[in-house]
């Protein structure tokens, strides 16, 4: 029986570094609840398996972009066993046309005015549910949301409608990456002070969050009371951004891995690839490995990256193609087509992260994971 042919291209996500990686936010934060964002299909990695491996360490509150996102979301965690214990939010908007089913399904909605208030409460009356929602309030991201001049007069209108149970109000930061952002602590304050507003004319609120994964690592006052739950993505990965603190000492969880396809022996003045960008100074020996920016590796890595082969880090030579990259192994032996290539992740005690092509790029490790192209076959261990 003949092997299935492999992809040449594979990204490695290791679920027990992903469940460790959980466990230690859990901790950071305790008693806040956790809830894990697992938009755009968990950033391209595959929310079946990034979800049954949170669901299985504990976690019961996840966060989606979109509708189809929740449905899919609903879908996997209604699989496992007590998985209607699990509430899926929808953190951004939802559309009129999109109210009815979410309320149906039960999903969380943010409420980011009056007029979608009523409409949520007009679904759940004619479902005779009571829809759980959230409000969102914009305290400086400027995209989405109640301006906190209007949150406590739009909250008391909400609250006097039928079909809801106004079970959270939450925020968003622009700058948490900054730790010390000044920014960030007024949006804090401002927020702060309307749940305190709430407070005083007795609402109250079980889900109480701002923290997103930044905010937890570099604001810890958004991980105390008045809060009661932060939200985490990008910490789940092992990633951050490289301004903050890294408090939460998480380890990566993603490989992305490729194959040699050619060896060769070059002469000096040899150019590589597009627009001729490197010249070689002296004979080298140049590997071709078979991935290039349609795989995700970033156009910034020319001339200036590196990946692994052989164990040793080896520099990539040359612009990046969209299918290739030429890399100089003039210093490992024995390299010859079909060898692994490592492009991120741990290679003996050494390692290269999305954190450091998000650098080289001037992007975010957001940018580097939901770049992995749709060739890339994705792999959960």
């Amino acid at each position: 029986m003949k092997e299935p042919l492999k992809r040449r291209v594979r990204v490695e996500i290791d679920l027990g570094a992903l469940v460790r990686n959980y466990r230690r936010i859990v901790a950071h934060v305790k008693p806040m609840r956790v809830l894990c964002v697992l938009k755009a299909n968990a950033y391209g990695l595959g929310v079946g398996d990034y979800a049954g491996a949170l669901f299985g360490a504990g976690c019961r509150d996840f966060g989606v972009a979109e509708p189809f996102e929740a449905l899919e979301l609903l879908k996997v965690l209604g699989k496992k066993r007590g998985g209607n214990a699990a509430a899926v939010q929808i953190l951004s908007s939802v559309l009129p046309d999109e109210i009815a089913p979410m309320v149906k399904a039960g999903v969380v909605l943010p409420v980011t005015d009056l007029a979608t208030a009523k409409l949520i409460s007009a679904a759940a009356v004619k479902a005779r549910v009571a829809a759980r929602v959230h409000f969102k309030l914009d305290t400086g991201m400027g995209r989405l949301g109640i301006l906190a001049k209007d949150a406590l007069e739009t909250i008391r209108a909400v609250r006097a409608l039928p079909g809801l149970d106004c079970e959270g109000i939450f925020s968003h930061c622009p700058m948490a990456y900054e730790p010390k952002d000044p920014f960030t602590k007024r949006q804090i304050g401002l927020f702060k002070s309307v749940v305190a507003a709430c407070a005083a004319e007795g609402i109250r609120f079980r889900k109480v969050h701002m923290a997103a994964s930044d905010a937890i690592n570099n604001f810890p006052e958004t991980a105390k009371r008045p809060f009661t739950m932060v939200r985490t993505g990008i910490n789940l990965h092992g990633s951050f951004d490289p301004n903050g603190r890294k408090a939460l000492k998480v380890e990566p969880v993603l490989s992305l891995r490729t194959r040699v396809a050619q060896v060769r022996e070059l002469p000096a003045g040899t150019t590589l690839g597009y627009g001729r960008t490197w010249c070689l100074a002296a004979p080298a020996r140049i590997a071709t490995i078979s991935a290039g920016y349609a795989d995700g590796l970033p156009l910034a890595l020319t001339n200036r990256g590196f990946v692994f082969i052989g164990g040793r880090r080896c520099r990539i030579v040359g612009r990046i193609s969209m299918d290739y990259t030429t890399v100089d192994v003039t210093d490992v032996p024995g390299v010859k087509a079909g060898d692994e290539v490592v492009c991120f992740g741990r290679c003996g005690r050494d390692s290269i992260t999305p954190d450091d092509w998000a650098a080289l790029k001037g992007t975010h490790a957001y940018d580097i994971i939901c770049s992995l192209g749709t060739r890339v076959q994705r792999v959960a261990k």
